[in-house]
């Protein structure tokens, strides 16, 4: 009874966070012509539910792509269909094909939230507390700690209720998936991610790690008896799904191209905005995009992404564990963040789920990163409006999460993971204790974090340098970045397994 208590209070406490912010302000509220992510979002829901389906991804007179055309895979658009079902026999008005532009009230604005909340509760929240209460080590009241922790993670609310999107769909999804394969059920697993990829395209960030996985897996077992057994009825599960997600497109090879096409925009350029990734940071001292061609950024982009990404999928497909497989997945997501072609601020969020799953184990670390990856999206929360929430949602989740997991009494050098580091200083420090520095450097990260967001907002730049808060922002934020993504890969290809044993339990 007190467990359930417990679990009770963790989602209340995580939906009444989430709530709060979706009563602020949000992405594009009174901003025309084109009025922001909410807006983007009620118009798919209009062009699903008007529109044909072979229109929902071409430009037509009743379909400019120009304004909010479909961007995601097909998931996404039978999504905004089933919300605009809902949202006509409320009102009409809301899905009205043109006239519903830029509409904006207070019913549908909670309405909106409110879709946002029951995805939230039916998908993310469930693997959340599932994968906790199975998975992670530990009594009931620090399975619940880690669970609330992993609710309350900033970056995540914010996105999703501030600046108006589903990513705890796709993260949900994807959770799933991961708790499918750790409970064995692999099957269940590679439904789940295939559902995750073909709702958001992001989802590739985590790819190779769950191929890596499984085919290790397959390969641990005999290729020649079970484990070609287990591969086929994998590859099975994927192409079924794949097939039947991507059906109703298939009648015209058009359709397909096309939808391609509006998933990997490679016309917009190697980065748009301030992204805390190599490109627009290392474009603050070389001009990359004046000096190399498209095709050039391309190749490079695609070329150190998988540099990045090999050693440690690698490392992972001969040690297919689930710890190797979730530092695998902080490692891909981070190696695509830092170097693939156009990459979002909001991209960050796929790195932090990895890195909310070994919150358990590393404490601080994730704290740290977690913190860091919602602040490299400062610039994005002050377009939108959302200071109070991102200084509210930060400071409780810094403050709940270093009380509930003790994440400073953890952080000697076992703890912390810093074998490694530790051979590789003895020979000149041998008696340099790394655990202290590492908790000297966290506060003085987070104080330089703090200091840069009070300039931001009270400080004018210089007038010859109009973007230069931003342009610090996401330069802070990507050495921030660079450094965990070494971190992890010395973690992961140094340890062969985890410390302790990881439980099963169905």
């Amino acid at each position: 009874m007190e467990n359930l208590s417990l679990i009770l209070l963790c989602v209340l406490l995580g939906l009444t966070t989430r709530w709060a912010v979706s009563i602020n302000s949000y992405s594009g509220a009174g901003k025309p012509p084109m009025f922001g992510d909410y807006e983007a979002q009620r118009h798919w829901q209009e062009v699903t539910y008007n529109l044909p389906v072979h229109e929902w991804y071409f430009n037509t007179t009743n379909n400019d792509l120009n304004y909010w055309g479909l961007d995601y895979p097909p998931l996404t658009a039978y999504h905004s269909l089933i919300c605009a079902y809902v949202a006509k026999l409320l009102n009409p008005e809301w899905v009205e094909l043109h006239a519903s532009r830029g509409y904006e009230s207070h019913s549908h604005k909670l309405f909106m939230r409110a879709t946002v909340l029951f995805a939230d509760i039916l998908i993310y929240i469930p693997a959340v507390l599932l994968y906790c209460f199975y998975l992670c080590d530990g009594s009931p009241n620090k399975k619940v700690a880690t669970a609330l922790c992993i609710l309350l993670y900033p970056g995540l609310i914010l996105i999703d209720y501030g600046h108006f999107q589903y990513n705890s769909v796709s993260l949900g999804l994807a959770l799933w998936a991961i708790l499918g394969l750790g409970l064995g059920w692999d099957l269940f697993g590679s439904l789940a991610f295939t559902l995750a990829l073909n709702y958001k395209q992001m989802e590739l960030y985590h790819s190779l790690p769950f191929f890596c996985y499984l085919l290790g897996k397959c390969i641990k077992q005999g290729l020649t008896g079970r484990g070609l057994l287990l591969l086929v009825k994998i590859s099975l599960t994927v192409l079924v799904t794949f097939a039947l997600c991507w059906l109703p497109f298939l009648s015209d090879p058009q359709q397909p191209l096309q939808i391609l096409h509006r998933l990997f925009p490679v016309d917009r350029g190697l980065f748009e905005d301030k992204v805390a990734n190599t490109w627009c940071s290392l474009n603050v001292l070389i001009k990359i995009k004046t000096l190399l061609s498209r095709e050039t950024q391309l190749f490079l982009s695609l070329a150190l992404t998988l540099l990045f990404v090999l050693p440690s999928s690698i490392k992972l497909l001969f040690r297919p564990t689930l710890w190797q497989f979730k530092l695998a997945l902080a490692n891909s997501s981070l190696a695509f963040f830092l170097f693939s072609f156009q990459v979002h601020e909001k991209s960050i969020l796929l790195a932090a789920l990895p890195v909310c799953l070994i919150i358990n184990e590393i404490p601080l670390i994730a704290i740290w990163f977690s913190l860091t990856s919602t602040f490299s999206m400062l610039p994005l929360l002050l377009k939108d409006g959302l200071l109070l929430p991102y200084i509210v949602t930060s400071l409780a989740f810094l403050f709940l999460s270093m009380y509930l997991l003790f994440a400073l009494e953890r952080s000697t050098d076992e703890e912390l993971r810093l074998g490694v580091f530790r051979k590789v200083s003895q020979y000149c420090l041998p008696k340099l204790k790394l655990g202290p520095i590492i908790k000297c450097k966290f506060w003085i990260s987070l104080l330089a974090m703090a200091g840069l967001s009070f300039a931001s907002v009270c400080l004018e730049p210089p007038a010859r340098l109009p973007d230069l808060f931003p342009v610090l922002v996401s330069v802070l934020s990507f050495l921030h970045f660079l450094g965990f993504a070494i971190y992890f890969n010395l973690i992961q290809l140094s340890e062969p397994q985890r410390k302790k044993g990881q439980k099963k339990t169905n």
